[in-house]
């Protein structure tokens, strides 16, 4: 049978994302797992890791789709029609939360970096996680009410094919299924993800953070927001229209080929939130731009060069010193033991929570 332009265009595009996805999505496996042997789960690696498999999950059944488009029919046993599209669309919709998971987490990092790293703990992300994929699967399991026996399969004189033509009673139950998971599983994360990006964007822009580290945070923060709506907003736009017009839209098939473009965008935005990453960039900006020493990058001293005059961090002593001027205690007035204990304590708050908001600024991670 011959090729239309919309089925090779398909095609090319399963093809495409099945080439590109599988090798990005195993790297990404690959280094977030070295990861964590090495230095322990966080809720970055936790979070990377789930995105991966969602993604991985996709890609296993892109051949599937990809010969029902060359073939334009479904060889395979109808009972398998309702298991690969239970495996597709729970992919797509769990990418969905775990994007705007991660987005939640630069945010809280960057804004409440001390409170933040107090449940900045990899059973809670595993929990949440757990939690996702839960309501991801509780939504695509009320959709298997709808096969009726029939698999999702329809048929006609020349060929079958899978989830796209489908009956009157099938429709009374996906429509209003299809508008739900639009809004729970994809307006809602779409919300939240636009407010902590809006918000990141803010928080760096205001912040003493140097012009090249604030375009790194600043990339990193649009380009999640930028794959979220080009990937997943066609395809629920296309729920929405069905729903008003209680029909199967014919162009959803064509909207759902820019939701697989996440295979091979969100290993790039993973990578791009890698610690390792970040600390590979830092490095370059600290020791070919601004000649900042290595072990001294965090603490923004100069490393002086050519007899040019350097310039020092002040000591606690004179930290100390503009605490107690600060807090009222003059150089020869003698502090109680509780004024020094204060001072130490206000200092020590101080400073664990200017280091934390800075490697948050500066790597964009949680």
């Amino acid at each position: 049978m011959r090729l239309t332009l919309k089925n090779g265009f398909a095609l090319a595009v399963y093809s495409f994302t099945f080439l590109l996805g599988l090798p990005a999505n195993l790297l990404v496996l690959f280094v977030y797992i070295r990861k964590a042997r090495k230095r322990g789960a966080t809720p970055n690696v936790v979070y990377a890791l789930n995105l991966c498999l969602a993604n991985l999950a996709l890609v296993a059944w892109l051949p599937v789709k990809a010969l029902e488009t060359l073939l334009q029919d479904w060889m395979l046993p109808a009972p398998v029609c309702p298991v690969y599209s239970f495996f597709l669309y729970s992919s797509l919709y769990g990418s969905c939360l775990f994007i705007a998971v991660v987005t939640v987490g630069r945010y809280l990092s960057i804004a409440f970096p001390i409170a933040y790293k107090q449940y900045r703990r990899a059973r809670f992300s595993c929990l949440i996680s757990a939690a996702l994929w839960a309501l991801v699967l509780f939504h695509l399991s009320i959709s298997l009410v709808a096969e009726g026996g029939a698999y999702f399969v329809s048929s006609n004189e020349d060929s079958s094919a899978c989830y796209d033509h489908l009956n009157m009673s099938q429709l009374a139950v996906l429509l209003p299924l299809r508008l739900e998971m639009a809004v729970v599983l994809f307006l809602l994360p779409l919300a939240v993800t636009s407010f902590c990006t809006l918000r990141c964007v803010m928080l760096v822009w205001r912040s003493n953070l140097r012009p090249a580290g604030k375009r790194r945070v600043l990339a990193v923060a649009l380009s999640t927001l930028v794959v979220f709506v080009v990937c997943y907003a066609p395809y629920n736009a296309s729920h929405v229209v069905g729903f008003v017009l209680q029909t199967n839209v014919e162009w959803r098939t064509t909207a759902m080929l820019t939701s697989l473009c996440n295979v091979f965008l969100e290993p790039v935005v993973m990578m791009m939130l890698s610690p390792a990453v970040s600390r590979g960039i830092l490095g370059k900006i600290c020791g070919r731009q601004s000649q900042f020493r290595r072990s001294d990058c965090g603490r923004l001293r100069w490393k002086p060069t050519n007899g040019a005059p350097s310039f020092r961090a002040p000591t606690l002593l004179e930290k100390n010193q503009a605490v107690m001027e600060e807090t009222g205690v003059s150089h020869g007035q003698k502090e109680t033991p509780a004024e020094r204990y204060a001072v130490g304590k206000r200092q020590k708050t101080d400073n664990l929570a200017a280091r934390w908001k800075k490697k948050a600024l500066k790597t964009g991670t949680m």
